[in-house]
């Protein structure tokens, strides 16, 4: 059945203040007791067994992993992973030069990232963090036969709630018109840019992707969106549906706002100095603009007069993906090239922890 009559106003207005029951219960309790927190980040993976020291909310919250049955889901989750194995390079690219300006562009949404530090002061390491949650959910045999990605999505999950949390209880400038934080809009509206705005930007590059393709990188998500607690219901399974949705969600919350350009200041200012091929970092704020379309660019303050043609922006993209992951492109060169990087950025490779907050 199509989902497209769930695509309403008033809809999302209610998704606007429905978070994620189950983590933000977990959370509650992780903040009384920081010990818990060391645990898991110590973990590599959901143990089979977990601590019975945990309370009733944070084994609920583990549970829902541990109940999780991938073998329906199987061939969605092959289909997705082979789509990301020879389409990682840009893939990667598309989720820096155009997901995340356009979730900067939703200007409640802002609101949310902005309160966090770490993505003003130390958006090299954030990004690093995202980038590491792709590869680990894209790795070949991930919930299928290597179960580690499940803990990555709970981290993530649980990172969300930490930012309600924190939210709630000190941002006294908080406005209720902004929506609750992290709510479920703001969340199936992140998942849309993980996803079919990649898929977009795929296009714009002038790379073709069928029907079929376009529902696997959907289905995909669809499940990795029920594990970092999105109502799934709202999900789109076909292009039709997601082009609906986004739609709808970018009449709804793409804006200017001060947040959204505090935001992407901060990320072309990294990406100047770090991006290592000098005409592409000379060049970020037309590319970014190019992908984003002149709504999202106004709302974010982009003036760049440069004319991109989407096939020589491919081209290029494609070189410069050769020179950084070689000529034969799959899942375990594009990881190999991406941790020398981090590794010669950073000295260490990123990896998602929870935050120990220490009761004093």
């Amino acid at each position: 059945m199509s989902k497209l009559h769930l695509y309403t106003n008033s809809l999302f207005d209610d998704l606007r203040q429905q978070q994620d029951e189950l983590a933000d219960r977990a959370v509650s309790a992780l903040i009384q007791n920081p010990d818990w927190v060391k645990t898991i980040n110590s973990w590599e993976r959901i143990p089979d067994k977990l601590s019975q020291d945990f309370s009733k909310e944070v084994t609920d919250f583990f549970e829902f992993y541990r109940r999780k049955d991938s073998s329906d889901v199987r061939a969605i989750l092959e289909r997705g992973q082979q789509f990301f194995e020879e389409n990682g390079d840009f893939y990667t690219a598309l989720l820096g030069f155009y997901s995340l300006p356009y979730c900067y562009a939703f200007a409640d949404g802002a609101e949310v990232l902005v309160r966090s530090k770490r993505i003003i002061d130390a958006i090299g390491e954030r990004l690093g963090e995202t980038g590491y949650f792709v590869m680990e959910i894209f790795r070949p045999g991930a919930f299928i036969s290597d179960n580690r990605a499940y803990l990555v999505c709970a981290k993530v999950r649980l990172i969300h709630a930490y930012s309600r949390y924190f939210i709630k209880h000190y941002a006294k400038d908080w406005q209720s018109a902004y929506g609750m934080p992290v709510n479920q809009e703001d969340m199936i509206g992140t998942n849309i840019a993980f996803s079919q705005i990649v898929l977009r930007g795929l296009f714009k590059l002038g790379i073709s992707i069928d029907e079929a393709e376009h529902q696997a990188v959907l289905a995909y998500w669809r499940w990795i969106g029920e594990l970092i607690g999105i109502d799934v219901n709202y999900w789109p399974e076909t292009s039709k549906e997601a082009f609906e949705l986004d739609k709808l969600i970018r009449s709804r919350n793409i804006r200017a706002s001060a947040a959204g350009q505090k935001l992407i200041g901060a990320l072309l200012s990294y990406y100047r100095k770090a991006v290592p091929d000098a005409a592409l970092a000379s060049q970020v704020e037309g590319i970014v603009s190019f992908f984003l379309g002149k709504e999202a660019s106004k709302a974010l303050n982009l003036k760049s007069k440069i004319s991109f043609q989407g096939d020589l922006l491919g081209l290029f993209f494609k070189l410069n993906g050769l020179k950084n992951f070689g000529a034969k492109k799959s899942y375990t060169t594009l990881k190999r090239a991406l941790d020398q990087q981090q590794i010669q950025q950073f000295g260490k490779l990123m990896t998602i922890q929870l935050p120990v907050i220490s009761r004093s």
